[in-house]
């Protein structure tokens, strides 16, 4: 059922009720995986590149039974609510051992590839992880050297598998009796490490399952949907909208080991191509993406001679999407965007925008938030719902809701409140009809002179100049103004000696005076996190 189909709710203030206009699964992620091997036994459920790397096929009877294999060898290192870690790029096996470990019972902790020996150990250290799986190398990065000289100095790890040795993640199958429930733990996530060092965020089947559920729901995403999935598999967008979201519409997730845009495009042909001559049918297909990932689909596309294929939809996320980019995806493509908004500790999507939204509501807000989730704004000082259209702190709570930080209870406390609502840290404000607009984060405001400077206005107004690929607005240290507004940008081409001149004076048209940069820094790339969000404190860092 599309939420289209029910009468508009208006509020009198910042708050949205949690609305129940579509049922949630009490299942975990093995069950789902469960349903879809005895409903779409020879439907093909991941096409992928294998850690060994050949391209492979499985359908749901296949990946059920390859999950049992590995639940098998699993129990037999560690028993059900146990942690295993997984440290591997986007590789086939991510999804096989994504759905072991939930047939096992197993809290799954997922890891980035790309962290340093230190980080990596403090993950470890953190999770208490007694089994580490890990890929061979991540885009050119080797992690079998990282992880033995990491590993034999983490208490607790008992036991470290290569994905070449592939005997050791196949044991005797499990039966299909479940281990765990929806309300237990089936993964630890790490914040993304925007403003500091990452913490265990403990997510639950429940939430998993259904936070993919209604964001295909709501995003109007087709049964049987072909989903290309670029996205890093050990976050959120991953590995529970890019790979759960399509498995609970019985469709395919096609994974991209590596984000190469060209390839990308003759994915989308290929597959659509493959999967609708075995259906004999034409099939949807959805992209899943970050900002940075659809500008570059979209620029390889308009160099491209052949005509670009045809997404359905296209989801993104994780920071200010242009709204030429919206609608030059729209035209190229003939895709409907949706434009999502959330964060780890929500499992990870809070609010999206509509099939049926105006075009100032998909190019200016994240829109409304999922069924069965709650949302209000709040004056970050005193915690009191503020009025419509006032800015304030954006908080949630629903099925959603991380369970806890892992073995942090002091930071739980302070991000979930007496209302049993999570305190995001981003800063918005809600207009009548539930909408949110988000205007940058909490920690992250410049208090330029006494004057409160949202960094999200001033990367909104360089994102409608035609030379700018990407932006980022920070506070730098000032004698005179306590803090005065820097920009780092990169561009679409290198930049003209009179640039930074006219970007000034494109600011001028758009924004108050003391609101337009005084610094300008034009840099080959922003650094990011693995969600494609600025990593701001080290991006100020580099600029201080």
């Amino acid at each position: 059922m599309s939420t289209e189909s029910l009468p508009r709710t208006t509020i009198t203030r910042s708050e949205w009720p949690e609305r129940d206009e579509m049922p949630l699964l009490e299942t975990t992620v093995g069950g789902m995986l469960r349903l879809q091997a005895e409903q779409h036994p020879d439907v093909t459920a991941l096409v992928g590149v294998t850690h060994a790397g050949e391209q492979g096929r499985w359908s749901y009877a296949e990946l059920l039974d390859s999950a049992r294999r590995i639940a098998g060898a699993l129990l037999e290192l560690t028993g059900p609510g146990g942690h295993v870690a997984l440290l591997a790029p986007n590789v086939a096996e991510w999804i096989h051992v994504q759905y072991g470990a939930a047939l096992a019972g197993v809290t799954l902790v997922a890891l980035n590839p790309a962290q340093t020996p230190t980080e990596l150990e403090y993950a470890l250290r953190l999770s208490r992880a007694s089994v580490l799986i890990h890929a061979d190398s991540a885009r050119g990065h080797g992690l079998t050297a990282t992880v033995a000289q990491v590993s034999a100095d983490v208490d607790g790890l008992t036991h470290v598998i290569s994905l070449s040795d592939g005997a050791a993640l196949r044991g005797e199958p499990v039966d299909l009796v479940e281990r765990s429930g929806p309300g237990q733990p089936a993964m630890m996530q790490f914040t993304s490490g925007t403003t500091g060092r990452p913490k265990g965020v403990l997510l639950a089947h429940r939430s998993l399952v259904n936070n993919a559920q209604l964001t295909m729901r709501t995003a109007d995403v087709g049964e049987g949907v072909l989903a290309i999935a670029p996205l890093p598999a050990f976050h959120t967008a991953g590995c529970v909208i890019s790979h759960l979201g399509p498995a609970f519409l019985g469709g395919t997730v096609v994974l991209i080991e590596k984000f190469d845009p060209d390839e990308v495009l003759a994915t989308v042909e290929r597959e659509r191509a493959t999967e609708s001559g075995a259906r004999g049918t034409d099939i949807g297909t959805v992209l899943m993406s970050v900002p940075t990932v659809l500008g570059a689909v979209l620029q390889a596309a308009r160099r491209g001679d052949a005509r670009a294929p045809q997404l359905d939809t296209v989801l993104v996320g994780a920071s200010t999407v242009p709204a030429s980019m919206i609608e030059a995806v729209t035209a190229t493509f003939g895709a409907s965007v949706r434009n999502l908004y959330g964060q780890t500790e929500l499992s990870p999507v809070l609010s999206l925008t509509r099939r049926g939204d105006t075009r100032a509501d998909l190019v200016s807000s994240v829109g409304r938030p999922l069924p069965h989730t709650g949302a209000r704004i709040v004056d970050p000082a005193t915690g009191e719902v503020v009025a419509l259209g006032v800015a304030g702190e954006v908080c949630a709570r629903g099925y959603n809701q991380m369970l806890r930080y892992y073995d942090d209870p002091d930071a739980t406390a302070a991000t979930v409140d007496a209302d049993g609502y999570v305190h995001t840290g981003d800063l918005g404000s809600m207009d009548d009809r539930g909408m949110i607009t988000l205007s940058g984060r909490l920690k992250e405001l410049i208090i330029r002179g006494g004057e409160n400077i949202s960094p999200a206005e001033i990367e909104i107004a360089l994102a409608e100049h035609p030379a700018v690929a990407e932006s980022a607005a920070v506070g730098l240290p000032d004698e005179t103004w306590g803090e005065i507004v820097a920009v780092a940008l990169t561009t679409h081409e290198p930049p003209a000696a009179t640039l930074e001149q006219d970007l000034v004076e494109h600011c001028r048209a758009r924004l108050s005076a003391f609101k337009i940069p005084a610094r300008w820094y034009f840099v080959a790339e922003l650094p990011h996190t693995a969600s494609g969000k600025v990593q701001k404190f080290l991006l100020r860092e580099q600029l201080t």
